[in-house]
């Protein structure tokens, strides 16, 4: 997984409340259990019309959108199906964090698992945000997760809480099978401690 240390990109605004796995990454495009080439499918439904055409509308279509980095979004975002296709997607893509007052919870963790930081806001905080990420090609966030800090356009600066744990495994790039490798040598060590009693 690659580590999340700092992020410095363009942050593209979307204003909807209760996005679900299935507007992230239709359920067309779960035959595969690839990780990459997803993101063509990244909120296909809105992204392109019936005829395959893309739609202008569209934030990520919006020419100072299409290299975002981060999403800021309405509240609940991730709620629905369980899929992992959907963090799979966004960082395909190439968002590599997504910011909201709430997640849902198997979303949420789905992300940090796959190098995606999720960020919980205040209300306040995210009307603030979305006000910067609506500036188009000025709309350049800086998220430092060491220090747990979001740095507005202007300089303002923002603080969010994370959890220790989530935070060590992001910041080193461990998922959960590089955390279990971690612990090899007292893993190692305990096998063969079985094995010298004859249990193993």
């Amino acid at each position: 997984m690659e580590k999340f240390t700092t992020l410095e990109g363009v942050a593209a605004p979307m204003r909807i409340i209760n996005v679900d796995t299935d507007r992230i990454i239709p359920k067309q495009y779960l035959k595969t259990i690839k990780r990459t080439g997803l993101g063509k499918g990244l909120f296909s439904e809105m992204r392109y019309r019936e005829d395959g055409s893309e739609n202008p509308d569209f934030v990520l279509n919006k020419p100072a959108y299409r290299n975002a980095r981060i999403l800021v979004a309405g509240d609940n975002f991730g709620c629905g199906s369980s899929r992992e296709h959907a963090p799979w997607a966004l960082t395909d893509f190439g968002i590599r964090c997504v910011i909201s007052t709430s997640f849902a919870d198997i979303f949420f963790n789905n992300c940090a698992k796959n190098g995606i930081l999720a960020i919980v806001v205040s209300p306040e905080d995210l009307e603030k945000l979305f006000e910067d990420a609506e500036r188009g090609a000025n709309a350049t966030l800086s998220v430092d997760l060491a220090a747990q800090t979001i740095k507005g356009p202007d300089g303002g600066t923002l603080h969010f809480d994370i959890d220790p744990a989530r935070k060590e495994s992001l910041l080193n790039g461990l998922d959960e099978i590089g955390l279990t490798l971690k612990r090899a040598p007292a893993i190692d060590a305990y096998e063969a401690k079985l094995a010298a009693r004859g249990w193993a």
